[in-house]
């Protein structure tokens, strides 16, 4: 049986602001016959956080993040994102609380024809008219701020090159662009440097750490590198065989606790 490392958080002087979790996560079950997955998973992301996934492979990281945006469905449990309860939502309106939430996936999922910023303005199809989708003509408001997302992730200069010119790196980052152009307050990250080299890797990372620190954006992202997480993370939690194994500061995930994570 797999035991929660606990953290003892007390001497940490906590802002006040960042203690409303943006994502809580209760007592999540899923399985796949009779294969359990998920394990009454339970954890919560502040407001603001940048907040870690790790663990082994075939740990559960990536049925956890399916769960969270009901890709599939828990069996019980449940999650609630800036105070919706993802977990009851009718078809409709869980398309329209997708839209309030930006997505990272390993695969960059752009159109590689498409320029940079007609890349992120997709992410403002939901709120433009017919017309303008069709004609690729959105108006001045959400040129500007599909720019100023560009901005933010570096790229501003690359703005009119066609995506299949960018680099991996390039392209992983105008696909944060497009989800922080959503204007949600989350965001979530599926493995989203796994196919990237080493310094695209942290440039990414980098960029969503300032964004949680700066602009309030509350990130959970799944990762394979444990010493990119320690680095990076405000906050590490870890999934073993189903169950959270550690939730706590980087600073804590010592390595007894890496080594007890990763050995079977």
């Amino acid at each position: 049986m797999n035991r929660l490392v606990k953290i003892d958080v007390s001497a940490d002087v906590i802002p006040v602001e960042r203690l409303r979790p943006a994502i809580r996560v209760d007592d999540i079950c899923k399985s796949f016959g009779e294969k359990l997955i998920l394990d009454r998973i339970t954890f919560e992301v502040a407001k603001g956080e940048f907040v870690v996934l790790l663990g082994p492979s075939g740990c559960g990281k990536s049925t956890l993040f399916r769960c969270l945006t009901r890709l599939i469905e828990p069996d019980s449990g449940r999650i609630v994102i800036d105070d919706t309860d993802v977990t009851t939502l009718r078809p409709r309106e869980l398309v329209r609380f997708r839209r309030q939430i930006g997505f990272v996936f390993q695969q960059f999922n752009l159109v590689k024809r498409l320029t940079a910023i007609d890349n992120v303005l997709a992410a403002r199809l939901a709120t433009a008219s017919l017309w303008r989708v069709l004609l690729r003509r959105f108006n001045f408001e959400d040129r500007q701020l599909a720019l100023a997302c560009l901005d933010n992730v570096g790229l501003l200069e690359q703005a009119y090159q066609r995506a299949e010119r960018l680099s991996g790196g390039q392209q992983q980052r105008v696909a944060f662009a497009r989800a922080l152009a959503q204007q949600g307050d989350v965001v979530l990250a599926d493995e989203p440097i796994s196919s990237l080299d080493p310094e695209s890797a942290e440039n990414l990372l980098q960029i969503m750490q300032h964004s949680a620190k700066e602009h309030g954006i509350t990130v959970l992202c799944s990762l394979h590198q444990v010493d990119l997480a320690v680095r990076y993370a405000d906050r590490i939690v870890a999934l073993k065989a189903g169950r959270v194994f550690f939730n706590g500061r980087p600073s804590e995930f010592s390595r007894d606790v890496r080594d007890r994570l990763y050995v079977s």
